[in-house]
């Protein structure tokens, strides 16, 4: 199917049930000839389903995180270009091929990352811009319990969302690592995901080191994929918090250099605040779930 026979695909998989081999047979279905499967110690039986599908697996015996599952899967491919898939995400048939389109007529460009929108069918936050400080914190802390507040309005100015989610194709400062597609070779030279990062964040770094090294990142909305979202952060909800929070800091130290690195203490602290709400709001929704299911 066109340029899409040019594109491996790297799925990294975690207890992703029944969503890991309709993941799958989405990418086959879009074209894409090498399919990877880095399972992080699974122990669902999600496996079982590709036994005859002809996909390559690669089984760690514990769970690597995301970044360093999916560089351990990049050099099992052959492929030019690399499309890295959350095993929840459900790709449209001409995803594959148009994203790889875009990547062969503009060779200064790294990464391209498709419209991704909710099983509702609502535009997820796919393509972003890099926030100040100030506008991050905002949005970090009274984000959490006033949604719509103005430091979450301007965070969310790069976020294709409504009527302005299918307009044309954009520059964007980064794209969701739940489903974009990487040349391989800017991919690996600025050595691929950095692995300090065990979950989120690690979309954003790469990015933010591959336009330094004169890179360029693309949102392309013609280009569509269904994002079920959460199936690692409903099943370990605390863990999840914690590792996000770890990986907006390990962000932080690396981005704030210089005179502004006087801004990690407080940036810091704000974290520190945030998980601790997160945490209790986290904490204060299961137990109204479990009155309303009669376990508690």
């Amino acid at each position: 199917m066109g340029l899409a026979s040019r594109t491996g695909a790297v799925v990294v998989n975690y207890n992703s049930g029944a969503a890991l081999a309709a993941c799958v047979a989405s990418l086959r279905s879009a074209g894409v000839p090498e399919i990877v499967v880095v399972d992080n110690g699974s122990v669902d039986g999600s496996l079982a389903a590709l036994a005859a599908d002809g996909v390559r697996i690669e089984r760690a015996d514990r769970n690597l995180g995301y970044g360093k599952a999916v560089n351990r899967g990049v050099p099992v491919l052959t492929a030019e270009f690399v499309l890295i898939v959350n095993p929840d995400v459900v790709v449209e048939p001409d995803a594959a091929d148009t994203l790889a389109t875009r990547l062969a007529a503009e060779p200064d460009v790294a990464v391209v990352g498709p419209l991704i929108r909710e099983p509702s069918g609502a535009a997820y936050p796919s393509a972003r811009s890099f926030p100040s400080v100030g506008v991050g914190a905002g949005h970090a802390l009274v984000g959490l319990f006033w949604p719509n507040n103005g430091w979450t309005k301007r965070y969310r100015e790069g976020r294709p969302s409504g009527p302005d989610a299918e307009q044309g194709t954009r520059e964007a400062d980064w794209v969701s690592g739940a489903c974009c597609l990487v040349r391989r070779e800017a991919f690996e030279s600025v050595g691929g995901f950095d692995e300090g990062y065990f979950m989120y964040v690690e979309d954003l770094d790469l990015c933010w080191r591959l336009r330094r090294a004169g890179w360029r990142v693309l949102y392309e909305p013609s280009a569509v994929a269904v994002h079920q979202q959460g199936l690692s952060t409903a099943a370990h909800p605390y863990r999840m918090l914690a590792a996000h929070h770890r990986s907006a800091l390990r962000f932080a130290r690396k981005s704030l250099v210089g005179a502004r690195s006087v801004l990690l203490v407080p940036v810091a602290a704000g974290l520190a605040v945030r998980l601790g709400l997160a945490s209790a709001r986290q904490l204060l929704s299961g137990r109204r779930g479990r009155r309303t299911s009669g376990l508690d």
